[in-house]
């Protein structure tokens, strides 16, 4: 907490200049593609990240599919963790957020200027409706970020629970998943501390749609878990 409440300080400058600038452009999404408003995302979370005193270490990218759009799902340990995939990820994603915090300001902002997603928590109806349409964007060459544990809860390099639902938005895509392990990504804005801390984003291998399509969500949920896990595992031994 005590990194996140100084990155607001220190950024009060960016964040005067930058808010007005993401109402504005989504105000307008017809003026500026996105691959120009990536491109100030990246941006902002680079000087988030510098200020921070945060390092994040990249991993496996050449991993990733080169064309058309995919679906990464992530553990979930942090406020820094769609930031930090953001950084690592040079082609122009979005994130599915809890409807809740999305509404947070600043984050109200952000999720609007990347054509990202709320989910409701409660509501089933609205959950279904955003998978799909999340399905077809993805068919349709976009790229999107998505935790299927849902939340984090002071879980540290531990994965929680996945959820099922979530990956029928794979299924009716038909494209493929990118796996992804962050490691130590919760110790950004958990630890009490300014000391610098260093994050990692492991991009796993990409699982193509002919090796799921036949699959139950549940049975791809537990797939994509016992990747990201051996990668845990792997990673915790050395």
């Amino acid at each position: 907490m005590l990194r996140f409440i100084y990155v607001i300080i220190v950024c009060t400058g960016l964040i005067i200049y930058y808010v007005p600038k993401m109402i504005i452009w989504s105000k307008h999404p017809e003026k500026h593609t996105e691959e120009e408003r990536y491109g100030v995302t990246q941006k902002m979370v680079n000087h988030i990240r510098k200020r921070a005193r945060i390092e994040t270490k990249v991993f496996g990218t050449e991993k990733l599919p080169r064309q058309g759009g995919y679906i990464i799902y992530s553990n979930h340990q942090g406020k820094y963790d769609a930031l930090g995939i953001m950084y690592a990820h040079e082609q122009p994603c979005t994130v599915l957020m809890n409807e809740k915090r999305s509404k947070m300001p600043i984050a109200n902002q952000f999720i609007d200027f990347i054509g990202a997603k709320r989910l409701d928590p409660v509501d089933l109806r609205k959950q279904i409706k955003v998978f799909n349409e999340i399905g077809d964007e993805v068919k349709n060459g976009r790229r999107y970020i998505i935790f299927p544990e849902g939340k984090y809860d002071d879980n540290g390099n531990n994965l929680q629970e996945f959820f099922g639902g979530c990956f029928r938005c794979s299924l009716r895509s038909e494209r493929p998943i990118v796996p992804v392990m962050l490691f130590d990504s919760y110790k950004p804005f958990s630890i009490n501390s300014l000391k610098k801390v260093t994050t990692e984003v492991h991009f796993l291998d990409a699982i193509p749609f002919e090796d799921y399509k036949d699959m139950r969500p549940a049975d791809i949920c537990n797939l994509v878990k016992n990747k990201i896990q051996d990668a845990m595992d792997e990673r915790n031994a050395v």
